[in-house]
């Protein structure tokens, strides 16, 4: 009997099917810190405990993305060992606050699939829930991603597609945040004075700096998540394929982009659920990306004065400044954009 595992090919899926992944991750602080040195976050919600503490939290608690990637890991052997590229997610919502010390699991539920005209791939369309160690869903996403078939004779169904949000609701945002104590935030520890009622909607920020992706920083980062998705992992299988070498993981991307907003946005303290995302473009090791954001819109949340959301519009690019702020020309992203993402944060008022 064959003891090992190939992954699961676009034939494999069932809309309906529901699977629980293995290996249940616990996080530590040792993996903040190696968090902090891959993108080098500054928020100091996640960077102080005591700061962490003075507005309400019981300790720092850990960057949404993450628990984001972490999970997304979990579900990778499952879903995406033999995905050829993950193609975007919706509604995505992060429910309760993670800390160290806290272990996450994750199960996946097959809500959509659709064969490639090409009948070599198809897109698989999931909905993927973390849990903590206490049974406590504290993550949601959907994300699709085109995987390869086994065979491209073998007949498939009709395609299922499933009807996705176009955003969350505001008033779902603001239930994984305590009550702030704002008379503690002190902008200048947190680097910012611009809080909620300083952004208007239709705003754009550039965020000036750059960072440039080395090999072994995105190969250990798809380590950490304990990512085995071939197409990030294995040279010696992508150097056979499309692109000749191995594309830096999506959310490689997303996490980059969000340190970087730190410039401009540095009293958004926490990302409380993405609209969708879109990765237009593949990274590769030795691109420098930057990024720019544009604020769609701007809500209060219910019954609460101390934070407000802001929904915003990331767009990085790779080996091109964002000063004038690329992003469409008609129908067709710049060359050099790679992410779109369109996500809500919260921010002190």
């Amino acid at each position: 009997m064959n003891k090992t595992q190939t992954g699961n090919f676009f034939e494999d899926f069932v809309v309906g099917q529901k699977i629980r992944h293995a290996t249940p991750r616990t996080l530590t602080e040792g993996d903040v810190s190696l968090y902090a040195a891959l993108y080098g976050g500054r928020f100091a919600v996640q960077s102080s405990d005591a700061f962490a503490m003075d507005i309400g939290y019981p300790c720092a608690p850990i960057d949404d993305l993450l628990v984001f990637h972490v999970v997304f890991g979990k579900s990778v052997p499952d879903i995406s060992l033999n995905a050829i590229a993950n193609l975007g997610y919706a509604g995505c919502r992060f429910l309760v606050p993670v800390f160290p010390g806290d272990t996450l699991s994750a199960t996946s539920e097959v809500i959509g699939l659709r064969e490639t005209s090409n009948r070599q791939s198809g897109v698989v369309y999931v909905r993927t829930a973390g849990f903590n160690q206490e049974g406590t869903q504290v993550l949601e996403y959907v994300r699709w991603v085109m995987v390869r078939k086994r065979a491209a004779e073998v007949e498939v169904g009709p395609p299922v597609v499933p009807e996705l949000p176009a955003a969350l609701d505001p008033a779902d945002l603001g239930e994984a945040v305590p009550d702030l104590v704002v008379a503690q935030w002190d902008d200048g520890l947190s680097g910012s004075r611009f809080r909620f009622d300083d952004y208007q909607i239709g705003e754009k920020i550039d965020h000036v700096d750059g960072m440039t992706v080395e090999e072994a920083e995105h190969m250990l980062a798809t380590r950490l998540y304990q990512n085995t998705a071939k197409v990030h992992f294995n040279q010696w299988s992508e150097g056979q394929g499309r692109f000749g070498r191995r594309l830096i993981y999506g959310g490689h991307v997303i996490s980059l982009a969000r340190s970087l907003s730190f410039n401009g946005l540095a009293n958004a303290f926490h990302v409380a659920g993405i609209n969708g995302g879109r990765h237009v473009a593949p990274l590769f090791a030795g691109g420098t990306v930057f990024a720019w954001s544009e604020i769609l819109d701007k809500q209060m949340l219910p019954g609460r004065e101390d934070v407000g959301a802001l929904r915003v519009r990331t767009v990085a690019t790779k080996d091109k400044p964002c000063g004038d702020f690329p992003y469409k020309t008609g129908e067709d992203y710049d060359p050099a954009v790679v992410l779109d993402l369109d996500y809500w944060v919260l921010i002190v008022r």
